[in-house]
């Protein structure tokens, strides 16, 4: 039973007022939650969101959910992606992968496979882990209205029963979605575009007579392509049809069987329970800015992606990740709040990026084929190289080296810490400094320091000082030790 703590039960202020409980709300509210960050999540719908839609969880998120303490949960309740199997006529024609998976044996990339797991059972281990950190959401309760002050932003929050109340913030994000209010009345616009004219339907279903160690696909034509890929952990299918630019598929239980018994060899009677249904166009769109005053936009609510690729709920994931360190930093370590800038600066880039992914994944005549995917959907190659945060001072770098700006990649210690690893290190709310070669200076109190020589870490890295961030990514790269404590203070260490 999901706790349900509606308006009457809120706090008259707090530090983050985090809007919307879908996985960018919850992996903000469980990060601030371990940095000890006040923070308080509402969302309007009495209970978490009941379906599949954003299933795949990329290398990279694993890695977010790893340091979050929720990647065991995460991978007991999924699998791997199933092969694809097309049929015609009732006869199935044959297998083929959809996504590329990495290197199993490269031990800088801890979880190389494209993870599995329907999105309501992803926010359902998210709620589990922010109640083991202390936290909450407060089901039922709205943003109707907020009021920006130099210090603060004074939320209206609605009970399902009417009631109002008004919250003190020192931050507001949004985790809202595409449409949610908190956007609209921050006045930050979005703008977007219609991706492709032709509907689709999407539903949470299940089939008798079909096996599960596929993903079923019918259909030669692209634009009448229907799917029935299995969820692991239920018993479930995920449908997913097309139709014409000129039908409107209704959302309903009745026009799910319909289309199943009309486009496969199924028969009506096949179908059984129906849960969550879906019928959209999909569009993208991106938010002008990710930030008004004291207010930030995060997930959905900054950039809306066609679901080809699997990137929209993994970019939003990021985007807590991303953010959630940098309001630790401010209103917990003194960082100055200049640092709060850079969340904008950093994502606002990657998010247009992106976007471009899953659109030209969408729009590409191979979306079913493996050819887009892999590396470029991974988001393991996703950083900051000309983000406000990242300094490279090295003097000589290889050309094919990691630089300033990159993901940190994982490695054995060795060592005198047989079995032990780079993210073992890494893993917690601090900063962590890593002597490649050279030896470990001191560091102030708070910061994790550690000396590489030689072996797998030593040729992820190169030579040099790195400082890596509470998000995994290197901020200064250096030679030199007298770099470290101005670049430590940038982010509120001293």
């Amino acid at each position: 039973m999901q706790p349900s703590q509606h308006s009457e039960h809120l706090p008259a202020q707090t530090d983050v007022l985090i809007v919307g409980a879908g996985p960018t709300g919850l992996t903000l509210a469980c990060d601030l939650a371990r940095r000890g960050v006040d923070a308080l999540l509402v969302e309007r719908a009495g209970a978490l969101f009941p379906g599949s839609r954003g299933k795949g969880v990329q290398p990279r998120t694993q890695e977010v959910f790893e340091d979050l303490g929720v990647l065991p949960a995460v991978q007991r309740a999924g699998g791997r992606y199933p092969r694809i199997l097309s049929w015609e006529d009732g006869v199935p024609q044959g297998e083929w992968d959809l996504v590329a998976d990495g290197p199993a044996d490269d031990p800088t990339v801890p979880y190389p496979h494209i993870w599995m797991v329907p999105q309501w059972r992803t926010q359902e281990l998210l709620h589990d882990r922010l109640g083991e950190l202390g936290g909450a959401v407060r089901f039922g309760t709205a943003l109707t209205g907020l009021d920006q002050h130099p210090d603060r932003v004074v939320a209206t929050l609605t009970g399902a029963d009417g009631t109002t109340r008004t919250v003190d913030a020192r931050y507001l994000v949004a985790a809202d979605g595409g449409r949610g209010a908190v956007r609209r009345l921050a006045g930050i616009p979005m703008a977007g575009e219609q991706i492709d004219p032709q509907p689709a339907l999407v539903a949470d279903v299940r089939v008798a007579g079909l096996d599960r160690g596929n993903w079923h696909h019918w259909g030669k034509d692209p634009g009448s392509a229907l799917l029935l890929c299995p969820l692991p952990g239920t018993d479930d299918f995920q449908l997913f049809a097309r139709f014409g630019a000129d039908e409107e598929p209704e959302a309903s239980a009745a026009a799910v069987r319909e289309v199943i018994a009309a486009r496969t060899h199924l028969a009506a009677t096949a179908v059984g329970a129906v849960g969550w249904v879906s019928a959209f166009r999909p569009r993208a769109a991106l938010a002008e800015r990710f930030r008004a005053g004291r207010v930030f936009l995060a997930g959905d609510a900054a950039h809306i992606h066609s679901p080809a690729g699997g990137q929209g709920l993994n970019t939003s994931i990021q985007d807590a990740y991303n953010l959630g360190w940098k309001l630790g930093q401010v209103l917990r370590h003194g960082a100055p709040g200049e640092l709060l800038d850079s969340y904008e600066e950093e994502r606002l880039p990657i998010a247009s990026d992106v976007l471009e992914i899953s659109t030209r994944l969408h729009r590409s005549d191979s979306a079913l084929r493996s050819g887009l995917r892999g590396a470029r959907t991974e988001q393991l190659g996703i950083g900051y190289p000309d983000g406000p945060l990242t300094v490279e001072a090295r003097r000589e770098i290889p050309e094919e080296a990691l630089r300033a700006g990159d993901r940190a990649p994982d490695a054995p210690l060795g060592g005198s810490s047989p079995g032990g690893r780079l993210f073992d290190l890494f893993r917690g709310t601090h900063v962590t400094v890593l002597a490649v070669g050279l030896d470990l200076p001191a560091v102030p109190a708070g910061v994790r320091a550690h000396r590489v020589d030689g072996g797998v870490a030593a040729g992820a890295y190169g030579r040099g000082l790195f400082v890596v961030r509470p998000d995994g990514y290197v901020g200064l790269a250096t030679d030199d030790p007298a770099d470290l404590p101005g670049y430590l203070a940038r982010l509120g260490i001293s």
